[in-house]
């Protein structure tokens, strides 16, 4: 028995590295493109900064939307590979379609139409709020292509082809930070644009990336963008679609959200500390690549095992996943703590928000780790075992009954100081610990969503 799960056990491994190896260089290579994005902006101006890191809330959320549907799209079709059947997969991403664009759309037409509107919800001055909204007009062609893109990757990535979409990743950010420096300082006989050059840089990037999925798809010969099966009825699918990926999309958007009010709070502290975070949110961002792309590798390497049927494996698998975790939330920590003096070194910022940056980024060594394990458990292992639902449930309580609250009462009510604050509102993921843990232990979330005769 030892000897057959010291074998398992190298197995895992071996195709976690395959997994997670090209999708901690995407997670890398987005990180890279906020990193050069706050960098180039350092050079225009505090306040480009801050509207940047104010407006780019809404693609937060909307990326949130986007990776509900990727979620419930990967939970069914990494379960449907495991098990073989391509149709199900092809019907599963023409239903996960439906909504992208239906949401792309309707966010790409708002942020065309009142972006003013949106920003007075992060802040009331009108310097930012000027930039801002013409931020949020340059990029909303950028969601459309995003809708359609980002479903279709997800797909992808389910069957295990996920070098296939890093290169496409890789693509549209390395094209994203060329064209972020041509258009922020006019370069190349560009106009200049300052922050509303970020944003038609990602639109451009985004545009070719989308390009670039019609190609692989035109020369794929089993999972391809394929737009007529978003006309595909199948009754069973479409309600197990919903049932796991409501939850789910109502996971990410309650935590997207939340961080959003995060922001909000922070926003109304000033622009110091607004200034602040844009620069720790980089940062962390680096120190959870390996963690979140443990995570998703994970939920892709249970889904398939599981839609296999082998529950057992499943089991040992999940038990490796979370000492990886441990281990790469530890690096992450230590990366950001190590980091830090090359941070306030070249941080071009206000005596006071340098303050803020400091003790920002020492609190993050730790947070990083009560986010690798959750993350890894709730959206890795719970949602390859289609549990979507705990997940909302704690996010619901944890964030929006505890930190939230908390937030505002001792920002506005108490009137703490801005540290004291930020310290309270990352307390949020270290409350989830004890039932996230509970759950994963009592392995009540492990069970096969797959059907039989779908389209018989």
């Amino acid at each position: 028995m030892g000897n057959g799960k010291a074998a398992i056990g190298g197995e895992f491994y071996k195709r976690m590295f395959r997994l997670s190896l090209p999708i901690v260089i995407q997670n890398l290579l987005s990180a890279a493109v906020s990193s050069a994005d706050v960098v180039m902006l350092n050079y225009v101006g505090q306040s480009s900064i801050s509207a940047v890191s104010l407006a780019s809330q809404y693609a937060s959320v909307l990326f949130m939307v986007f990776y509900g549907l990727g979620t419930g799209a990967i939970m069914l079709c990494a379960q449907y590979y495991g098990k073989g059947d391509l149709q199900a997969i092809e019907a599963v991403e023409g239903i996960a379609l439906r909504f992208s664009l239906v949401l792309s759309v309707s966010f790409a037409a708002l942020t065309l139409a009142i972006p003013e509107t949106m920003m007075h919800l992060f802040t009331n001055d009108p310097g930012l709020i000027e930039i801002g909204a013409s931020y949020l007009r340059f990029i909303s062609f950028s969601y459309i292509c995003w809708g359609i893109s980002e479903v279709y990757l997800a797909v992808l990535r389910s069957v295990g082809r996920v070098v296939v979409s890093t290169v496409m990743n890789v693509l549209a950010f390395t094209l994203n930070v060329v064209l972020n420096g041509v258009f922020i300082f006019g370069l190349l006989g560009a106009p200049k644009l300052g922050a509303a050059g970020v944003a038609l840089a990602t639109s451009i990037s985004r545009a070719v990336e989308l390009a670039a999925c019609f190609v692989v798809s035109a020369k794929s010969k089993d999972v391809k963008l394929n737009f007529r099966a978003m006309f595909v009825r199948n009754k069973a699918l479409f309600s197990d679609f919903l049932r796991l990926s409501i939850p789910a999309l109502g996971n990410d958007i309650v935590w997207g959200v939340a961080f959003s009010m995060y922001s909000v709070i922070m926003g109304h502290l000033g622009t110091d500390a607004v200034a602040a975070n844009s620069f720790v949110v980089v940062v962390r961002n680096f120190g959870t690549i390996l963690c979140f792309g443990m995570a998703n590798a994970g939920g892709i390497l249970l889904g398939n095992v599981i839609g296999e049927g082998k529950m057992e494996t499943a089991r040992l698998y999940t038990k490796g996943l979370m000492k990886l975790t441990v281990l790469t939330g530890a690096f992450g920590g230590l990366m950001i703590l190590s980091s830090s003096p090359l941070v306030l070194k070249y941080a071009d910022l206000s005596p006071q928000a340098m303050k803020y940056l400091k003790y920002m980024l020492y609190i993050n060594t730790y947070y990083v780790m009560g986010m690798a394990v959750n993350t890894t458990l709730i959206v890795g292992a719970f949602r390859a075992g289609g549990d979507s639902r705990f997940g909302f449930l704690c996010d619901c309580i944890a964030m929006w009954c505890y930190a939230v609250p908390l937030g505002f009462l001792a920002a506005f009510v108490f009137k703490l100081p801005v540290m004291a604050v930020y310290f309270l509102l990352c307390t949020d993921e270290f409350v989830k610990w004890p039932f996230v843990i509970k759950h994963y232990r009592n392995g009540n979330w492990l069970t096969n969503i797959t059907r039989d005769d779908l389209f018989s």
